[in-house]
């Protein structure tokens, strides 16, 4: 079964965690198949991350 993701109490002042984003891309194999690449990326690197 899917889960709900609940959102946590912080507080509104505080920009801590807001800085970085969570990046997928599917990337294919040599062999067709597709994989995920995840990563951590400052939010002024996500374009740059795709653009690779």
């Amino acid at each position: 079964m899917a889960k709900k993701a609940s959102a946590g109490f912080r507080d509104k002042t505080s920009t801590s965690g807001r800085s970085h984003s969570k990046v997928i891309k599917m990337v294919k194999s040599d062999n067709g198949s597709y994989s995920f690449q995840e990563e951590m990326v400052l939010n002024e690197q996500v374009q740059d991350f795709f653009k690779k």
